[in-house]
């Protein structure tokens, strides 16, 4: 197919409010696998005999696998044929679950969470695929709107699993899942459209491209950075809270997931942020966004000191909204640039961005184990400091853009 032929079937014309929401609940399930396991950490944990001071690999491996995807496997939305290369995805991930639900080990179950984070970049290749259908003046509406149902998928699989797991145990909650990956892909297949990237550009070239987009593109280090930190916060934030629940306030499952369950508010500033960067405010917006996520956990420790669930709930609302306020401005910046780079800009800024949040997924139960939630709180604000502390220099004059060609 011509490049103007795959221009035409990617056209403005055939984003329909219902593909958008096809789109935003596909994302959602997709990005969901990874998160289901956080608040089962402690019931796995015990089953695979994981020392309370390695439960964070839990998480670690299946973002990890996230970030190799995005590296490997998202950039070749600027080579191959979207739609297969999604639904190809997507089986990777049924395989990936369903060898989740028969582990009988802990080095099976992280091998199987490494294929299932790797194959759930699925998402990572929708919202560039979405945001090339969409004209450009609504574009930030449009990512906002996807981005709120994949938001919505990470916050809601948290409370999902609970509940879950409380009535049919852990194992059903990835077999559940790997039926609803299964539906998805008969439903993708079906009312997807075709894109066919232009079809000189093969996976070697693209693949070598990455270092100079790199090097090359100010916003997108830092827009990466931003995100990284931001990210880095939530998932200390939700991989300890669970733990200081149960510890805490003595909280069982059902009680875990309607903590997350009201921690999902927060997934409803996604549609706000991406009209907020159609009107031209994304930098007053993101440093509104990295203020209230340290505010958040300023709040999270003295509702902890003061042993409120309602403050830790709050915490948790502050900062989800927070990091997706500033997620959604990071996305419409980087897809206002070269739009046939869109697949390895979202590979290289989601890759980072996961790096970040691998690492804060294992440092944070082993700094809640030793340290407490006090510790915690640390940890976390700390990385939205860095953040604050770089987004202070973006008031410097410079000239932040693309400067790299396919």
């Amino acid at each position: 197919m011509s490049s103007s032929a795959s221009r035409a079937s990617v056209s403005p014309a055939g984003l329909t409010p219902a593909l958008t929401l096809v789109f935003a609940i596909a994302c959602g399930l997709c990005v969901a696998n990874i998160y289901y396991a956080q608040p089962l950490i402690g019931p796995i944990s015990d089953t695979l005999q994981l020392h309370a001071g390695l439960a964070g690999l839990i998480m670690t491996l299946t973002q990890l696998g996230y970030g190799a995807g995005l590296l490997l496997l998202v950039p070749l939305a600027d080579v191959v044929e979207n739609r297969k290369l999604i639904v190809g995805a997507l089986f990777g991930a049924v395989i990936g679950l369903v060898g989740i639900a028969l582990s009988n080990s802990a080095i099976t179950f992280l091998v199987a969470s490494f294929v299932v984070g790797a194959c759930a970049v699925a998402a990572q290749v929708l919202l560039p695929f979405a945001s090339h259908l969409a004209p450009e003046a609504t574009r930030g509406k449009v990512v906002g709107n996807i981005m709120a149902g994949l938001l919505g998928g990470i916050m809601l699989a948290r409370p999902f699993a609970s509940v879950v797991a409380s009535a049919l145990g852990w194992r059903a909650v990835f077999w559940l899942s790997a039926a609803l990956m299964a539906t998805l892909i008969a439903v993708l297949w079906r009312v997807l459209p075709q894109r066919r990237p232009h079809a000189s550009v093969g996976y070697a070239r693209t693949m070598a491209s990455l270092p100079g987009i790199v090097l090359n593109t100010p916003l997108l280090r830092r827009r990466g950075f931003y995100q990284g930190m931001m990210f880095s916060a939530f998932q200390a934030f939700w991989t300890a809270v669970p733990l200081a629940l149960v510890h805490e306030f003595g909280m069982g499952q059902r009680g875990i997931a309607l903590f997350a369950l009201a921690g999902a508010a927060g997934a409803l500033l996604a549609p706000v942020a991406g009209r907020l960067a159609d009107q031209g405010w994304t930098r007053p917006a993101t440093g509104a966004a990295i203020v209230v996520a340290l505010l958040s956990f300023l709040l999270g420790a003295v509702a902890m000191h003061y042993r409120s669930v309602a403050g830790l709930v709050a915490a948790g609302i502050l900062l989800d909204g927070a990091v997706q306020l500033c997620q959604v401005l990071n996305f419409r910046s980087l897809f206002m640039l070269a739009p046939e780079l869109r697949g390895r800009l979202n590979g290289l800024f989601m890759t980072f961005i996961f790096i970040c949040a691998a690492v804060a997924s294992g440092i944070a139960a082993a700094v809640y184990a030793f340290h407490g939630w006090s510790g915690l709180c640390l940890l976390g604000g700390g990385y939205v400091l860095l953040a604050l502390l770089y987004y202070a220099t973006e008031f410097r004059p410079r000239a932040v853009g693309i400067a790299v060609g396919r």
